[in-house]
């Protein structure tokens, strides 16, 4: 069964082909710069046979309709006709309260994936744009949603309330949402069959740290708390995001600077964070390099990221009554030792017995980072959220059912 799965952003597709029952990815690839000067589609193989075209992609149905091309063509294709295709499946990033797992695509869920747009106006308008394309494209093919907010939907409402009006919930549905839900939801899952012990019988803390970054906390197999919000802008400090911030500090920026609502948004997400404060770079690798050179403060801002890294595990901790095992993933979990090693310092207190000699030589590898009989397990698991959409995907349509 040929399953393509999508992950539509704001001027990117990225895309995958997997044949599933074996998750095995016969191609994948990504179309960048969508509607922008320099667009271009980087195609590979499993045979690693690679393709790569630029010109002008105006829009995500033209840059779907050269993907689709791609995938039958004679010379770098995988597939000989689109009929080969069995389903798409979507990475969808709010899905509000509406649904607490994947679901097929009807009018019905389109409908209100588009009452959501104003919960995450930066992800769900490309999101929809995929599924938009898809239902021109290839209208025979069943296709579902699979919500970063769907596994954090397990948390009870003294988590996830906000200490505001509780009439401003009921009307506007202003709560902690959370996100990154498949990768945390997969790295659980791998654990479990890694250590062959029931998830439902240990607590675990997953860290997702890459551009976008976010720690959960999760209790009986279910999420309890994550460090996201209502929008992703909540918890770590982020590539270009801010993070947690008093909201009396963006009152006093928009008054002395003069500034709106929408520029505040703009610069709380994408001028923030590692960025805004070295001043540098977003990318953690760059920053590094100079915070090795002397500059102060790009110093800072690692010193920032990392901390707040290692007050949401012991905050975590400390919620569900203590901890069994914390996970690294997402690109800088799973590649930056000196991340994993800043936040694991001095940890003992929480019975971690961390081998940092370990560490330091691994990158982007499934591995035990703790010493054998440490009280707290530490673990890279590289995450997968394309397969724990394809999986979902493969699911519902092999058994026919219409809901996760």
């Amino acid at each position: 069964m040929k399953i393509i799965v999508l992950n539509c952003g704001s001027s990117s597709i990225k895309y995958q082909l997997f044949d599933m029952p074996t998750a095995e990815v016969i191609a994948k690839g990504l179309v960048d710069k969508i509607g922008l000067k320099g667009a271009s589609i980087k195609h590979k193989r499993n045979d690693g046979v690679e393709f790569k075209v630029e010109g002008e992609i105006l829009d995500h149905q033209k840059g779907i309709e050269y993907v689709l091309g791609i995938l039958i063509h004679k010379e770098y294709g995988s597939m000989k006709s689109l009929k080969e295709v069995d389903a798409v499946g979507h990475r969808v990033v709010h899905a509000g309260e509406m649904y607490g797992g994947s679901v097929k695509i009807t009018p019905q869920v389109v409908a209100a994936l588009e009452e959501c747009v104003d919960l995450a106006p930066l992800h769900n308008p490309p999101n929809l744009e995929g599924i938009y394309a898809i239902t021109h494209l290839l209208p025979d093919v069943p296709q579902t949603g699979v919500f970063d907010t769907a596994f954090h939907q397990t948390m009870p409402e003294h988590v996830f309330l906000y200490g505001i009006p509780y009439s401003l919930y009921e009307k506007y549905k202003i709560r902690r949402y959370g996100f990154h839900g498949s990768s945390h939801k997969f790295v659980m899952n791998r654990a479990g069959e890694i250590l062959n012990q029931d998830i439902r019988d240990i607590k675990i803390i997953t860290c997702h740290l890459g551009n976008g970054g976010s720690v959960a906390a999760i209790k009986n197999g279910k999420s309890y708390d994550t460090s996201m919000g209502m929008t992703p802008i909540e918890g770590l400090m982020m590539g270009t995001r801010c993070g947690d911030i008093d909201a009396g500090a963006l009152l006093r920026i928009a008054d002395k600077e003069e500034i709106s609502i929408p520029t505040i948004n703009t610069l709380i997400n994408k001028f923030s964070g590692v960025l805004g404060v070295s001043g540098l770079s977003s990318d953690m690798r760059d920053v590094e390099i100079a915070a090795e050179e002397g500059n102060e403060r790009a110093q800072v801002a690692l010193k920032m990221y990392q901390y707040r890294i290692k007050k949401y595990i012991g905050s975590y901790a400390a919620a569900m009554g203590g901890v069994d095992l914390i996970i690294f993933t997402g690109g800088v979990g799973e590649n930056d030792f000196n991340t994993r090693k800043k936040v694991m310092t001095d940890m003992e207190w929480l019975g971690v017995d961390f081998d940092f000699a370990l560490n330091d030589k691994l990158k982007g590898k499934e591995v035990m980072l703790s010493k054998p009989g440490s009280k707290v397990k530490v673990m890279v698991i590289p995450t997968n959220e394309e397969l724990v959409i394809a999986t979902d995907t493969f699911r519902m349509v092999n058994e026919n059912i219409d809901a996760l």
